[in-house]
């Protein structure tokens, strides 16, 4: 039957003996085609400036796609001339603004006895179709960059137990150059995968403008046409890198064929070879991937002059968005209600965090990284704290706390020792022994609290009067400076438990808060 098909497993065959040397008559006798045929196809291949490792990635349906064309007469010079000229146009439409009718002008403009607009389209169209027959859709510099994991696993063997553990295959490739990044790691769960992610951005360089996924759950929770919920970690990790999650819609596989038909290619550049040896360790696995990766991106693409890294570097790496300087930190969320001493509990680390003491009893959510800890009530933040990862170890700040509650934080020896200067040094030599006169400077606090409020109540040349008298007697003790004061010498050898009632919410400094 005229121009009907050759079988696509005598295409294969047509090319590999023409690539032997094999003459076309040799060809011809040897399959059975007429020498018009074999010359058609031999003529259809050295167009598409492809090589015999294309022909076997791709699959029979797509070299029906490529060579179902009508032979490219390339006795044409003006045709000639102008399929030469798709590559580089091919590129220019990835530009932004970039138009094929803007081109077209630039073309007839270098060569006035060209192609009319609508046989140069026509032709492009035809050029498009043969080297690349899968994808159609029209990628922008720096505008996305699509996702994914292989359907097949790899695996490592573990050095103790020997025991084998499958480990995923991550691919990302940007839309415009198809500069291809893959690694493997230990799940498909949401750390890993926005780690997997971050690894793509940082080995590409930039951020593109947007990021597509597939409908995994690590990336989206409820799947929509037309509103798909993202995953809280995946929107951080948009929001801190200044892009945009655009997961793939459900059952619309074009909207992904890019990563997936660099899956396939992956599959034959660097799984093949992975399966045929031994790893102990995701780092090890992930240093011959990204060996291989290279070899892959430097190969050049098909039909075309140049790689896909030549690609990136020339045309998309400076469109790309700066990269923050630091990575970024997950964060979990955990939720508990503020404790009546004003702090919180993280239950992961069993540790507890100041919030301030108007948040008394209120349910907040905690939202924490590796280093830090933020405290939110209603959208609002209201405290940030470093983590602290040994357990039962509270975190204070003391703007936090209430006003009584800031002054008894601040208590220590050296507070009232300072204090006491600032009346006089015989004060101060009185609160000093007194501090040295207990088993533990704290069992003090509160009787040097009372003796330096007398300052308010009777003035301070009273004060040191009383401790000067107490300082020869030798007696240091609450007790001792209140009889002084009181005039009942016969009892300051007598020193009753001294206990101090805070008030709840006034400044202590100053006033006579004692019995």
């Amino acid at each position: 039957m005229a121009n009907k098909l050759t079988d696509m497993s005598k295409i294969r065959k047509v090319i590999k003996y023409h690539l032997t040397g094999k003459s076309k008559l040799f060809i011809s006798n040897y399959l059975s085609l007429s020498r018009n045929t074999v010359k058609k196809y031999i003529s259809l291949f050295d167009t598409f400036g492809m090589n015999l490792e294309d022909i076997a990635q791709k699959t029979d349906a797509e070299l029906e796609t490529l060579f179902s064309q009508t032979t490219v007469e390339t006795t044409n010079p003006t045709l000639e001339k102008l399929y030469s000229y798709f590559p580089k146009m091919e590129r220019d439409l990835k530009k932004v603004g970039m138009s094929v009718q803007h081109l077209w002008e630039s073309y007839y403009k270098e060569n006035p006895d060209g192609l009319k607009s609508s046989q140069f389209r026509h032709h492009f169209r035809i050029w498009s179709n043969r080297v690349n027959p899968v994808m159609h859709m029209n990628h922008k510099a720096g505008d996305k960059m699509y996702v994914d994991y292989a359907g097949k696993t790899l695996s490592v063997i573990d050095k103790d137990t020997g025991e084998i553990k499958e480990v995923q295959f991550f691919v990302a490739i940007l839309g415009a150059s198809q500069y291809t990044y893959a690694e493997a790691s230990m799940s498909q769960q949401k750390e890993d995968f926005v780690n997997s992610v971050e690894n793509a951005i940082r080995f590409f360089g930039g951020t593109p403008a947007a990021i597509v996924p597939d409908n995994l759950k690590s990336a989206v929770i409820k799947s929509s046409r037309f509103e798909p919920t993202i995953n809280e970690t995946l929107a951080d990790f948009a929001e801190y890198y200044q892009t945009t999650i655009l997961p793939a819609r459900a059952y619309k596989p074009k909207d992904k064929s890019l990563v997936e038909g660099a899956v396939k290619i992956l599959y034959q550049r660097i799984y093949v070879y992975l399966k045929e040896q031994d790893f102990f360790s995701v780092e090890q696995l992930n240093e011959k991937i990204w060996k291989l990766l290279d070899v892959h991106n430097k190969k050049k693409l098909t039909a075309r002059p140049y790689s896909r890294l030549e690609l990136f570097t020339e045309d998309e790496k400076n469109e790309l968005a700066p990269l923050p300087l630091e990575r970024f930190e997950i964060k979990h969320q955990s939720f508990a209600t503020v404790m009546q001493n004003g702090h919180v509990l993280l239950n992961t680390d069993k540790n507890y965090y100041s919030v301030p003491y108007q948040y008394l009893r209120k349910k907040v959510k905690l939202l924490y990284s590796k280093t830090t800890v933020e405290i939110y009530y209603k959208y609002n933040r209201i405290a940030t704290h470093p983590r602290q990862h040994k357990p039962y170890v509270y975190t204070t700040t003391t703007e936090h706390m209430a006003s009584t509650h800031q002054f008894v934080a601040h208590w220590s020896a050296s507070y009232f020792i300072d204090w006491a200067n600032t009346i006089d040094p015989c004060v101060a030599e009185f609160i000093v022994k007194i501090l040295d006169s207990r088993n533990h400077p704290e069992q003090a606090y509160k009787s040097c609290l009372g003796i330096l409020s007398f300052e308010k109540k009777v003035g301070k040349q009273r004060l040191i009067n009383a401790c000067e008298r107490a300082l020869d007697y030798k007696i240091y003790s609450y007790k001792a400076i209140h009889n002084i004061l009181e005039n009942k010498l016969d009892q300051i050898d007598s020193e009753p438990e001294f206990d101090l009632q805070l008030p709840q919410h006034q400044n202590i400094r100053g006033k006579n808060y004692y019995k």
